[in-house]
């Protein structure tokens, strides 16, 4: 007979590790780079580590519901979709900062599958540090993400202890 064992701390910060890699679609290497740049800043390692991954371009797509989905949205962007003030971006990992404005490139908005996309916006709650237009169709970036404004369950606790190790 086996006996189910508790799972070993380091296996419950992997776990927590792996949750926040798979919920923002990031690589291993990045995920560390994005860890490393948040423990040289001034702050709390785990707030500004859910921050850059929070100000992906792909992400902030996906939190102003021009896609379905994280892996949607960075499929959006790697397709060039979307320009950042008035630029053609199309890379997942640029990072947004406060007063970019993000819109469906001119060529693309009249698209079928883009006018899907943007029926009945917003299709979910837009977090406070972003304004959405469904008029025109942008969004803004009014300011950094605070942690309160991010809503995912990510106990960064765990991947600071994990990465500490």
């Amino acid at each position: 007979r086996f006996s189910r064992r508790r799972p070993s701390d380091r296996a419950i910060q992997l776990k927590e590790k792996q949750k926040g890699r798979f919920m923002y679609g990031v690589l291993e290497r990045q995920f560390s780079k994005y860890f490393k740049k948040s423990q040289k800043a001034n702050g709390v390692t785990g707030e500004l580590l859910l921050q850059w991954l929070e100000r992906r371009l792909d992400n902030v797509v996906y939190r102003l519901s021009f896609a379905e989905s994280r892996k949607q949205a960075r499929q959006f962007v790697l397709h060039g979709h979307f320009t950042v003030n008035s630029r053609r971006v199309n890379i997942p990992s640029f990072s947004v900062k406060p007063g970019d404005i993000i819109k469906w490139h001119p060529n693309r908005a009249g698209l079928d599958f883009v006018k899907t996309a943007v029926t009945d916006l917003p299709k979910r709650e837009v977090p406070s540090w972003l304004n959405l237009n469904t008029t025109s169709l942008e969004g803004e970036i009014l300011s950094l993400p605070e942690i309160n404004d991010i809503d995912t369950k990510i106990d960064t606790r765990l991947i600071v202890e994990y990465y500490s190790k």
